[in-house]
């Protein structure tokens, strides 16, 4: 009887030695896992970081374009605004101009006639 609890004694130091091997391995498989899942939440963080960083620069850039837009829009109605007033004031100026010929070509045509009719009154005396 000695020799079978003697016999039987390693086997359950094996079987114990077996079962606490397979809980440590049950640990580090644990563990592991939630090694894993954490790296992949912050991976997943980082992702979500970099994405949000993305838009930030995408909007600033949209910003900056739209920006750019309107002072073009700005100058381009200025320029506009500059060649009406110009083209306003060159043809106040022609008329102007054509007014003053008239105006000559009026005197000129009386000058001409009161020279004709002290003409005509020298003659008939």
């Amino acid at each position: 009887m000695a020799e079978k609890k003697q016999k039987k004694k390693p086997e359950e130091k094996q079987k114990k030695k077996q079962k606490k091997e397979q809980k440590e391995k049950q640990k580090k498989k644990q563990k592991q896992k939630e090694e894993e899942e954490e790296k992949k939440k912050e991976e997943q963080k980082e992702e979500e970081k970099e994405e949000k960083e993305e838009q930030k620069e995408e909007q600033k850039e949209k910003q900056k374009e739209e920006q750019k837009e309107k002072q073009e829009e700005k100058q381009e109605e200025e320029e506009k605004e500059q060649e009406e007033e110009q083209e306003e004031k060159k043809q106040e100026e022609e008329q102007e101009e054509e007014q003053e010929e008239e105006q000559k070509e009026e005197q000129k045509e009386e000058q001409e006639e009161e020279e004709k009719k002290k003409a005509d009154k020298e003659i008939s005396f």
